[in-house]
């Protein structure tokens, strides 16, 4: 995972609106939801690091994540975000795929 470069992550966040994917969400310590197919018609970015990304869903609901810090666009296309604390530790992650999580 590299830091998070804004325009990128903007652009890659933007490329999954009008789609139905798979989510992972973690907080940690706390829990996830993984594999959750949920329709996003837009994606907005805020900050300016650590990060919040939100995606606004057809379902008439949100999907909100703060304190992102690292992303990774991987090989099959899979958008991997996390928020690491001043330790390294994770303390967040949103995913988000047009294939189901193994």
């Amino acid at each position: 995972m590299q830091l998070i470069d804004r325009k990128r992550l903007e652009t890659a966040l933007s490329s999954f609106a009008g789609a139905t994917v798979f989510t992972h969400i973690e907080v940690t310590p706390g829990g996830f939801a993984r594999n959750i197919p949920v329709h996003i018609i837009e994606t907005y970015l805020h900050g300016e690091g650590p990060y919040r990304a939100a995606l606004r869903l057809e379902e008439q609901g949100w999907i909100r994540v703060e304190g992102l810090t690292h992303m990774v666009l991987d090989e099959n296309g899979r958008l991997l975000l996390a928020g690491h604390d001043a330790e390294g530790k994770l303390t967040t992650a949103l995913e988000l795929s047009r294939t189901r999580f193994d």
